[in-house]
This record gives C-alpha cells, structure tokens and sequence, in this order.
C-alpha cells in the first residue's frame, strides 16, 4: 500500500510540473514556433525592401529541430520568402504563360497531390512545376498523397507558393494549365 501511495505521489507531482510548464510563457513560445501539421490562414506578406538572394547553402533551419527548407511556423510566420521582387532566381520572360490558377488559395483550399514529381505534379485537374531553385526543398514530398495547400506569391510574377502541411515546408510552383 505505501508502494503505491509513494508511486501516486510522485506521477502527481511529475503531472502538475508538467501541466505548469505547458502554460507558461516559455511553453507557449515553443508551441507557436512548431512546423507542420497546421495550415496557415494566409500566404507571407510582401517583402519591405530588396533582400539579396539566399546563397546555395540557405540557411533556414532558424530554430532547432526546424528544416533547412522554406517553413512557415504555426503562428503564420513564413520563412525564407524575403528575396523581394528582383530576385534573379524567380524571374520568368512569360508571367503567367499558361493561365492563372483559380481553383482556390489558402487554409479552405487543402489539395491532395495525385501524381508526378516536381517537374509536372498534379490534383485534381491542375498542373504545376517546382522551380529549379526550390527542387531541393522537396525531395521529402510524397507526390501521390501528400496534401498541398497553394499560396498567390506577392512578390515573384508568375509564381505561387505551395506549402506541404506535412511537412510545414513550401516551395514557389509554377501554374502550367488543366487538363
């Protein structure tokens, strides 16, 4: 009986500590900055002046345990899209050579990929090709199931924005038309 009176104790005392720790400040700051698993209620805001180009090793693991990719954290804050509109990298001779896309943006838009690879993927009748700058952003992609949800891009002509809730990650896509 004291073993188990002790043992009660002490999963208490442990069980309090924790629930305290989980409602302090510290705990919520942890929780805003998770990646993926959530899906934002908005793409990122425009740039605020000209940002150099990220150089080939970019650098975006900004926390501990966050990808060196493109993220956005669960309090709406989009990482690594800062470069402005004069990027080099995005820029495109024809903007919107095949057509807008209009099936729908943001968190009430949550598509399910259906097929192909960053060169030409696919959901539901729509077609899009990863930019070259991003491939190695989403080597993780699950092409045939993963869940993408597409963001307007407000500072590169021509691009959107496809952001992966598994993975909290996203990468600048290409509209290429419908079927």
């Amino acid at each position: 009986m004291k073993k188990w009176f002790g043992l009660s104790a002490v999963l208490l005392m442990v069980s309090v500590a924790a629930l305290a720790q989980a409602g302090s400040a510290g705990g919520q700051d942890e929780r805003n900055h998770e990646v993926g698993g959530h899906v934002p209620a908005h793409g990122p805001s425009p740039a605020k002046g000209h940002h150099p180009p990220a150089a080939p090793n970019h650098g975006y693991s900004d926390r501990s345990g966050h990808p060196d990719a493109p993220h956005v954290h669960a309090d709406g804050k989009w990482i690594g899209h800062d470069s402005g509109r004069n990027d080099p990298h995005y820029h495109l001779d024809h903007p919107w050579e095949h057509g807008r896309f209009n099936g729908g943006f943001g968190r009430g838009h949550v598509f399910r990929l259906r097929g192909g690879g960053p060169g030409r993927f696919w959901f539901d009748g729509f077609f899009f090709s990863v930019a070259a700058y991003d491939l190695e952003f989403c080597n993780d992609w699950l092409w045939d199931s993963d869940q993408v949800v597409i963001y307007e891009d407000p500072d590169h002509e021509g691009w959107y924005l496809a952001y992966n809730p598994r993975l909290g990650t996203y990468v600048h896509v290409q509209y290429l038309g419908t079927t």
